[in-house]
């Protein structure tokens, strides 16, 4: 009735009918709201994680490594800071072998997991782990995790390869992010980033290019022609993990990964934009620039001198020597140029920055620029709250990479006759009990060695830790060995004679054993 009498009166209606629908509904009066002033403008439209994260992986991936290899120091920091403390030198295999459950004795238990650590240090050792032949498997570790944190995933291949004086067929091959993308023709299959999916979004198969997309010259041969490999994930008979994908998903149903660098990308290369520009400033500032205004610029001065008194490559830019007096036409004076650099402000407002790329990257702040100059107290919350997030890259990295390989290895072993394992291949639940491990890698560290090693005694004698952890997390050793060594050590230092007692406090002599077998 209303819009046949007055159209623009209903139109109104209708709209403020659809402003009560949206407004006094939660989330619209606030972080939803599409009218305030503060929210206007701002373009947050997205899409699925294909849409937000593959069609984006490419750039992302670039300009992640521009800023690795220079585009700003603290990006190259940051991803060695993470690969030195997360992997170091390589997580070390520990076995776990479920002795009960397998029917072994304690001393067949020992004897087993001896045997492992040296068949697995046969292969883990040498270079003959990697497919390449370059590096050994610990090697092999920090190129994987430093390539997944740069580019945002890595991909590990598993083929069996026969070398001579080699006695396992396992290496390992590593591909970089760029080599697994889409050919040229899908043939109606979902491939998305060169992972293929089904209909249940399990992925069935990884495409890979047969050379570097990014590669435009061979050193003596030409570029062979594109050609894409299909390779399952698992095979069709056997079930085997044909492709390890390293990535760290933050969306459900993510197919590739995002650098680590990504959030921070745009703040890193303004910083070292502003960096240089202060450094160039201090740099002129050093050199003490002058600006010749003259009347005459037919005349420029300058055009008198020798080529050994000016600037090569430069027209018109004179070299000023240390104490040199250089005589002016008349009509020319100079002009100092004062940028007034060093910048006082430069480390307060790089300092601010710097916390908050810190708090994205999950680093702090002290150890993003390794600099310790707070309180003990707060360095060492700093440090907890940092290895928090390392702790649990570790684990994320030996289960997704380590484990992966070990039970590859393991497998090989136990096929060759290498380790005797019954019904390994029987039943899953035995092949489990047989390849449990731990994947120790580089300790902490201690602001104060003594009260890191009493806090440790305490936790042992209280029960809220073992000997055998407390080793692993302050050294990296092996309790066990640890103990072995010592007494060998005490046993040559007591038949050397620098051990015969130890004095008591009422004067007797008290004599340590330390071997069992002996009286």
């Amino acid at each position: 009735m209303i819009s046949s009498i007055s159209p623009s009166w209903a139109l109104k209606r209708q709209v403020a009918q659809k402003k009560l629908e949206i407004f006094n509904s939660g989330y619209s009066n606030h972080g939803a709201s599409g009218t305030k002033k503060s929210l206007a403008g701002w373009n947050f439209r997205g899409g699925g994680p294909d849409e937000d994260i593959v069609d984006n992986a490419d750039v992302l991936r670039q300009r992640s490594r521009d800023l690795y290899m220079g585009g700003a120091t603290l990006a190259t920091g940051a991803l060695k800071t993470s690969r030195t403390n997360v992997v170091g030198t390589g997580l070390k295999l520990f076995p776990i072998v479920d002795y009960e459950y397998l029917g072994l004795s304690e001393e067949e238990e020992k004897q087993l997991k001896r045997t492992i650590e040296r068949e697995f240090a046969l292969w883990a050792d040498s270079t003959d782990s990697d497919a390449c032949r370059q590096h050994n498997f610990y090697e092999l570790q920090q190129l994987a995790f430093l390539s997944q944190l740069m580019s945002g995933d890595c991909f590990a291949l598993l083929p069996m390869k026969k070398r001579k004086q080699s006695v396992y067929d396992l290496r390992v091959r590593l591909l970089e992010a760029d080599r697994c993308c889409n050919p040229p023709i899908l043939n109606g299959k979902n491939i998305r980033g060169g992972v293929e999916v089904n209909e249940d979004a399990e992925v069935v198969a990884y495409h890979f290019l047969n050379r570097h997309p990014l590669s435009f010259y061979t050193p003596g041969a030409p570029l062979p022609p594109p050609k894409w490999n299909r390779v399952l994930a698992y095979g069709d008979k056997t079930g085997r993990k044909n492709v390890i994908h390293l990535m760290d998903a933050e969306r459900p149903e993510q197919r590739r990964g995002v650098p680590i660098l990504a959030p921070v990308i745009e703040a890193l290369k303004q910083l070292g934009r502003y960096t240089e520009a202060e450094l160039m400033a201090a740099v002129v500032s050093g050199m003490f620039t002058v600006f010749v205004k003259s009347d005459s610029p037919e005349n420029p001065v300058g055009s008198g001198l020798s080529q050994e008194e000016t600037l090569p490559g430069l027209d018109n830019n004179l070299q000023m020597g240390n104490g040199a007096i250089v005589g002016l036409a008349p009509g020319e004076d100079i002009s100092t140029a004062n940028p007034g650099r060093p910048n006082t402000a430069f480390d307060g407002f790089v300092t601010a920055i710097l916390r908050q790329v810190g708090a994205a990257l999950e680093i702090p702040y002290e150890l993003l620029v390794k600099s310790f100059t707070s309180s003990y107290s707060a360095s060492r919350a700093a440090l907890l709250e940092a290895w928090k997030m390392f702790r649990m890259r570790r684990i994320w990295f030996a289960a997704d990479f380590c484990q992966p390989v070990y039970e590859e290895w393991f497998a090989e072993a136990v096929a060759k006759g290498r380790i005797y394992a019954p019904g390994f291949f029987d039943d899953p639940l035995i092949r489990k009990a047989y390849t449990r491990a731990e994947w120790i890698g580089p300790s902490s560290g201690q602001l104060d060695p003594l009260k890191e090693a009493q806090a440790a005694k305490m936790r042992v004698e209280e029960g809220f830790s073992t000997r055998s952890r407390e080793t692993a997390e302050i050294t990296g050793g092996d309790f066990e060995m640890n103990v072995q060594q010592r007494i060998r050590e005490e046993k040559m230092r007591r038949e050397g004679g620098l051990l015969d007692g130890l004095p008591t406090g009422g004067g007797e002599t008290k004599y340590v054993v330390l071997d069992p077998q002996q009286d």
